[in-house]
């Protein structure tokens, strides 16, 4: 089942802060499988690949050589020198990661609901970052888990008794300058919750926590990539 996950449009909570986002490169480490690290810049660039097909109406790429294990993975595009978000969806379902970055490198780019779909002109100012989600535990209460550490992802039942869900990747939270507190209000925000806030309705919230690898790499990560993979 697919998921938005990450960046959120402007939200009033108190204290908060403008996002801000890595520049070049960057990998964060949090997550291991059978000791050795899963993201890698390949499934960015294969992301860039799909994208590009879609948008040109190519052929699909070839498969890609990085590992086909399945994981829960999370496809986000920004686009230009501020890194505005341009779209963010992923699944928490373990998917092998081929047919998985395939589907979701399209469908975060043109398929987001809060945003227009990402246009040809766009391709060469986007971002992308691939999120492969590991060590999910059941927290204790909502407050069980660390900023800039942890993701979270919410479930809780909404004024007309409906259950509802939400999630932000670990690096939001820190990103938007939220604490713990801030984060679950915007989240029962994303999740449709109109009501007040409260700590009755906090504490009704049943929260997983998750950690993530994140690997970004720009455009110009990913045309050395074709250069170099060329020469």
């Amino acid at each position: 089942m697919a998921a938005s996950c990450c960046g959120v449009k402007k939200q009033k909570l108190n204290n908060s802060m403008p996002s801000v986002s890595c520049n070049g490169t960057s990998s964060y480490m949090n997550g291991m499988k059978n000791g050795y690290t899963v993201a890698s810049p390949q499934m960015c660039f294969y992301c860039f690949d799909v994208l590009h097909s879609h948008l040109h109406s190519y052929e699909t790429p070839r498969t890609p050589s990085f590992t086909n294990d399945s994981f829960p993975l999370f496809v986000t595009w920004k686009a230009g020198k501020e890194r505005r978000l341009r779209g963010c969806i992923g699944t928490f379902s373990a998917t092998n990661l081929h047919s998985g970055l395939r589907e979701y490198a399209v469908t975060s780019a043109m398929r987001d609901s809060r945003f227009s779909p990402i246009t040809k002109e766009e391709f060469t100012r986007l971002h992308c970052s691939v999120s492969i989600l590991t060590h999910f535990e059941e927290a204790r209460d909502y407050l069980d888990w660390e900023v800039g550490v942890n993701g979270v992802r919410i479930e809780f039942i909404n004024e007309k008794g409906h259950k509802k869900t939400a999630t932000y990747l670990p690096e939001v939270a820190s990103e938007q300058g939220w604490d713990r507190e801030q984060t679950i209000d915007s989240l029962l925000r994303k999740g449709g919750y109109k009501g007040p806030f409260n700590n009755e309705i906090r504490r009704s919230i049943r929260l997983t926590r998750y950690r993530s690898e994140k690997i970004t790499c720009s455009y110009s990560d990913y045309i050395c990539h074709k250069q170099n993979s060329h020469a």
